[in-house]
């Protein structure tokens, strides 16, 4: 059993110019949810945040089921960017969508399954039952 799916994808060498469009990163929002299925709730917030070496776009993306968001670091040109839903979704067509938008990036990436843990419950018994005797 699981509760929900967490796609982290570390992006190098993303075209510079695409990175520093609000537009693009709009765009790019738009086409993921579509291309993931999903619904998103409202638009996107994309807002230029940080100095320095930290400078660039943050993206926050409600979606029915969680949320999508994304940093484009303006001085490396690097993306990080997090997908996480209780719906399932195919990690590589998120590679294929950051393609479209960003170049083709070299990219690292961590898929993995949430689920809180849950107490053992054995017998009848709850598990407040078990810790007070």
């Amino acid at each position: 059993m699981s509760w929900g799916f967490h796609l982290m994808m570390d992006a190098a060498r993303c075209a510079p110019h695409k990175i520093r469009c609000a537009n693009n990163i709009g765009q790019f929002t738009q086409t993921l949810v579509k291309e993931i299925d999903m619904v998103a709730y409202g638009a996107p917030q994309i807002v230029m945040f940080g100095d320095g070496n930290k400078k660039g776009y943050t993206l926050v993306q409600l979606i029915e089921t969680s949320n999508i968001c994304a940093h484009f670091c303006e001085e490396t040109n690097d993306m990080y960017l997090d997908v996480f839903s209780c719906k399932t979704f195919d990690p590589a067509v998120v590679r294929l969508v950051v393609n479209e938008y960003f170049g083709n990036p070299l990219v690292k990436t961590m898929f993995v399954t949430r689920q809180a843990p849950r107490p053992l419950v054995l017998s009848n018994h709850s598990p407040l039952d078990l810790q007070l005797r």
